[in-house]
């Protein structure tokens, strides 16, 4: 147990000092640390020695829990219970991957169903993009809006998917921005606060979670993406917010389309039921399946899965999109004239391997980052995203691609020399061989536990 006491005097390094030494903090502990880092009684040198003493010695499922509430609580914390909602108010959140525009079709489709999201999302992290990023390409979109206007669009459209607000769970911020710099991004303790502690901000009542594993997630190795979806799914349960997740295989884009703009497009048009991807709808709808029952709209996951696939194909998804993006600022026929209002890169062109044959593998994350690099993301904070910048009609692993078939994608850039450089990424990335056996693009399920 923790030294310190209800009386004690808060000293910071009393209870660093028993975490190092391998100690449960108390929830009490956790609590106090949290609440001096959020008003700057903890310097930043001893929220790092927290950190590492954490990463080195983790922290059981009490101390996940109560490190998880105190970060939720230290800013605001969204009440819907006097909104009138009729439904649950319920999310989704990915750890992230190249192609990931699962969320700008899956919050249209749960609103469709009964259920009110608000979505609180995040920029590109890394070699990953960002949903906000993917909005900020729609012309008029507000996508850090203020509460009251979170409040009144989902009220009037069902969803509104934003950027979170600076009172939401600033020790999170704070903490994270620390993490970055010391080495310990990589504590599952750490990432699942991170994560869990905006969530519970919004306010939530279910939560589904999309934890990705492959060369082009975070998380490479299945047994990884596990160990952290059964700590979020414990921990998330454990703080009284309904929480499941799906491991998903991350070997290969989602989708067809990578980049900003032409995932906004490709979203559209999976909405407007136009050629759809099947692995990508099929994450997309499976996922509203397991948070459609998490949040009572469906008596099991397959019979929310069914009343999901109705309200795409029926295009009432499609209609809650539109809204969402009139009453957040932009163009009101977006659904109708997409071209019309994204933008397209001035040079767009197909990048061919040297031969023929079948793609045998794809490093998934090296297409992430000649994105960034090309200037579809940003390499540092403060830099613009170019969001014409892309990939469309990426191939996947098994496809026959070469000159004389099809191209590895068609590559979205603003000049020839961001051309010539992705070129060599694409061809550096795919392998050519022998078609790889099957995998499933759902590896496991976490029930609420």
């Amino acid at each position: 147990m923790s030294p310190s006491a209800a009386s004690a005097p808060f000293l910071p390094q009393e209870i660093i000092a028993a975490k190092r030494d391998g100690h449960a903090l108390s929830g009490e502990d956790i609590g106090r640390f949290i609440a001096a880092l959020t008003g700057g009684g903890v310097t930043d040198a001893q929220a790092a020695a927290l950190a590492m003493a954490v990463f080195l010695r983790g922290m059981d499922r009490n101390e996940r829990v109560a490190l998880t509430m105190a970060m939720a609580n230290s800013g605001s914390v969204l009440d819907w219970s006097g909104a009138g909602f009729d439904g649950p108010v319920i999310d989704k959140h990915s750890t992230g991957g190249v192609g990931d525009k699962v969320s700008l079709i899956l919050a249209p489709i749960l609103a469709a169903c009964g259920g009110y999201v608000p979505m609180i999302s995040g920029r590109g992290l890394g070699h990953t993009g960002g949903t906000l990023d993917k909005l900020d390409s729609i012309p008029g979109y507000r996508s850090q809006p203020d509460t009251a206007e979170l409040r009144r669009v989902v009220g009037e459209t069902g969803c509104a998917i934003i950027g979170a607000t600076a009172d939401i769970a600033p020790a999170d911020k704070r903490l994270y921005a620390i993490r970055d710099v010391t080495g310990t991004v990589e504590s599952i303790d750490l990432i699942t606060a991170s994560i869990l502690s905006k969530k519970l901000a919004a306010g939530l009542d279910g939560l589904i979670l999309d934890v990705k594993f492959g060369n082009g997630a975070f998380m490479a190795s299945l047994e990884d993406a596990r160990a952290l979806a059964e700590s979020l799914v414990s921990v998330g349960n454990g703080a009284g917010m309904k929480t499941a997740a799906l491991l998903s295989d991350m070997n290969q884009v989602l989708g067809r389309t990578a980049g900003n703009a032409v995932e906004v497009a490709e979203s559209i048009a999976i909405l407007r039921d136009e050629d759809p991807d099947p692995r990508l709808t099929g994450l997309t709808l499976a996922l509203a399946g397991h948070l459609l029952a998490l949040g009572n709209l469906a008596p099991d996951a397959a019979a929310g899965k069914a009343a999901a696939e109705e309200a795409l194909a029926s295009g009432r998804a499609a209609e809650r999109f539109g809204a969402m993006v009139a009453a957040l600022g932009g163009p009101a026929d977006l659904l109708d004239a997409p071209r019309h209002h994204l933008p397209e890169a001035p040079v767009i062109e197909p990048v061919f391997p040297e031969r023929d044959g079948t793609v045998s593998a794809v490093d998934t994350r090296a297409l992430g980052i000649a994105i960034v690099a090309a200037g579809g993301g940003r390499t540092d904070p403060a830099a613009a995203i170019d969001h014409r910048v892309g990939l469309t009609d990426v191939a996947a692993p098994g496809e026959k691609v070469g000159p004389g078939q099809r191209p590895l994608a068609i590559a979205h850039v603003r000049d020839q020399d961001a051309l010539a450089v992705l070129r060599r990424t694409l061809v550096d990335a795919y392998k050519l061989g022998p078609a790889p056996a099957s995998a499933p693009l759902i590896a496991a399920e976490i029930p609420p536990a």
